[in-house]
């Protein structure tokens, strides 16, 4: 499939310079952007070029931010979660995100989350390059850049992730380094993230149990991302563009920052909150929602610094293929009327994720061609 691109200046336009030899070449290396870094590169290679200005429609209005939402009591205190509850429709009405405080995670559980995350990508690369893989049958995924091979430019980034529900690997399946950790921190993932479908159930003036009877809840894979530091970051990003195939994404970042999302054509900064969790709607969502809910546009930025390490748990319902190729999802009947119609066709959870692997990081919404 031929992706177009929305970049005002092509990255490459040299007759001698072979693009896919350099991707092959750096993919068969299979050590990653981590390797690039450790051979001492001092100009980033031309297959990480994205020709895109990051400055531009940067916002300047510092008085919007993304809400923060404190869930402390709310399972004990009726007009608390009714006040969370409100803010929760709200944010993800106008935002598409909102980060949670007092959520019942141990800071101690998620600093150890990062650190393990972290221990992974900085292994010596001949312990890495054991578990590098772009098949998505593995039960343990190390690679960098999910579509190499599709997308206009690679970003500066690593990632190692697995399947954490309903059928999590062997823990003797996992990497030593975060083995222990992961079994804990996504079992306390699966309860938050239930507990936080509950609110959105309700924020969608719905039962409790509506979305996750929908089986929103039931698949959570977890990604652990590593932005190594770049030596020219103005001509790169650590991640494109994009939103979450997911119903909803509970992100993990640590302290350094770099991450924006999309709110009126600006850029704004998600600056970290020690603590926090980032919560933000996933494409599926949106789809259920009849767009109630928005799938918001992200990124984050390469740096000099860090490395920068994040965490995203998503919640992308079942992961079994059948199940995923044959449980149909629309807009949630309670939510239409004849003044706010169907946008979107019934569909699948496997056929929005065909396309969003068929059409890589391309900057378009992996919606677009579900609408009526």
């Amino acid at each position: 499939m031929e992706v177009k691109s929305t970049n005002q200046t092509e990255p490459c336009t040299d007759s001698n310079y072979d693009r896919k030899a350099e991707l092959k070449a750096f993919d068969d290396s299979k050590a990653g952007v981590k390797g690039l870094v450790d051979s001492g590169v001092k100009k980033i290679p031309r297959m990480f070029h994205s020709g895109i200005d990051i400055t531009e429609n940067i916002a300047t209005d510092s008085n919007l931010s993304v809400p923060v939402i404190d869930l402390r009591d709310i399972h004990n205190n009726l007009a608390l979660r009714e006040a969370v509850v409100t803010k929760i429709r709200s944010a993800c009405h106008e935002w598409g995100l909102f980060q949670v405080v007092n959520h019942g995670i141990p800071i101690s559980d998620m600093d150890e989350m990062i650190d393990g995350i972290r221990r992974f990508h900085e292994q010596d690369t001949d312990v890495r390059k054991q578990f590098y893989s772009r098949d998505l049958k593995s039960k343990i995924l190390y690679y960098s850049n999910t579509s190499l091979f599709l997308d206009k430019f690679a970003n500066w980034r690593d990632t190692v992730g697995c399947s954490m529900a309903p059928n999590p690997p062997k823990p003797e399946e996992l990497p030593t380094v975060f083995r222990d950790i992961i079994i804990e921190y996504s079992k306390k993932i699966v309860k938050l993230g239930c507990a936080i479908f509950e609110l959105l159930s309700e924020a969608l003036g719905l039962d409790p149990s509506y979305l996750k009877e929908l089986n929103c809840a039931e698949g959570l894979f977890i990604q652990g991302h590593y932005y190594p530091p770049c030596p020219e970051p103005e001509l790169t990003l650590g991640t494109s563009k994009h939103t979450d195939v997911a119903f909803l994404t509970i992100l993990l970042q640590d302290q350094l920052g770099g991450l924006q999302f999309l709110h009126e054509n600006q850029w704004f900064n998600v600056p970290p909150v020690h603590g926090a969790l980032l919560v933000n709607v996933g494409d599926f969502l949106q789809l259920i929602t009849n767009d109630r809910f928005v799938s918001v546009y992200h990124r984050v930025l390469a740096s000099h610094g860090g490395p920068r390490v994040s965490v995203a748990s998503f919640f992308s319902g079942s992961q079994d293929p059948d199940k995923a190729k044959s449980k149909v999802y629309g807009p949630i009947k309670e939510l239409l009327s004849e003044d706010n119609p169907p946008i979107y066709r019934d569909t699948s959870i496997g056929e929005i994720m065909a396309h969003h692997f068929a059409k890589g990081l391309d900057e378009n919404h992996a919606l677009l061609p579900f609408r009526l």
